[in-house]
């Protein structure tokens, strides 16, 4: 997570702004919490922790909150921290899909709260495999177009073993397989091209153009879902377009 929803409108408040700082950070600190307890303490020999503490440090996350987080969880300060990854599927307005990527150390905690934030706001649980099979896991690198083409960004990445460029509003996105994602990011400095956000996340093969009433329902789903201590990632099939977005922006 890069502390902002994909598909969140940008007429927000302070202190929503700040709610979703404070959230980002904590699932950050998950990350390296995680990553701490699979591969030890050392960054020169866990990958995974490395990244992880590369990510904080780019959302701003104090080093006293990253450091404390590495002790936890590799054991050092005699805390048990054992997280599960749990995938829950649902769907939204207009047979939109839904994927809910939960890290949790309560699995019956979160499968209520995930049930109830779904059915809540006009959603419904569906039996597993019947949304998961829509997505794949893929390296995505968002970036600002600037001034930049999508062409002059495939040419700087298509070495790198990058699938396609995209545009997603005022960002492109390079899609890869996740293990090329590390050569791509490295492709794109070499380029001189700033990138914001390099994350492995389940992208849909198809997607679903949502009315601003779907739109409006789909947001507040979103909201709740993102809003949950347990649930680290929302992934989606829904595509809201710029028409209705500015819609969404009058209310």
């Amino acid at each position: 997570m890069s502390g902002h929803s994909k598909w969140a409108t940008t007429k927000h408040k302070k202190a929503v702004i700040d709610a979703r700082r404070a959230k980002s950070f904590a699932k950050l600190i998950k990350n390296i919490e995680v990553a701490a307890r699979a591969g030890g303490a050392d960054l020169s020999g866990n990958p995974a922790l490395e990244l992880a503490v590369s990510k904080a440090k780019k959302t701003s996350v104090p080093n006293d909150n990253i450091d404390r987080a590495i002790k936890r969880g590799a054991g050092l300060t005699g805390e048990v921290v054992d997280y599960s990854e749990i995938i829950y599927e649902a769907r939204g307005p207009q047979g939109s899909a839904v994927l809910i990527e939960c890290l949790t150390d309560n699995k019956n905690r979160a499968a209520s709260e995930v049930r109830v934030a779904v059915t809540r706001n006009g959603g419904s649980i569906a039996d597993p495999g019947s949304v998961a099979y829509m997505f794949s896991r893929k390296g995505v690198v968002a970036l600002p177009k600037k001034d930049l083409t999508e062409d002059d960004v495939l040419m700087a990445v298509l070495e790198a073993g990058a699938d396609e460029v995209k545009e997603a509003g005022d960002n492109f996105e390079v899609h890869s397989e996740p293990s090329d994602l590390r050569a791509v990011v490295a492709a794109l400095e070499e380029a001189g091209i700033e990138y914001e956000t390099d994350e492995i996340e389940f992208v849909s093969s198809m997607q679903v153009d949502l009315d601003a009433d779907a739109a409006r329902k789909f947001l507040k789903l979103v909201d709740a879902l993102e809003d949950l201590d347990d649930v680290q990632n929302v992934y989606s099939n829904a595509d809201i377009s710029a028409e209705v977005l500015a819609e969404l922006e009058e209310d």
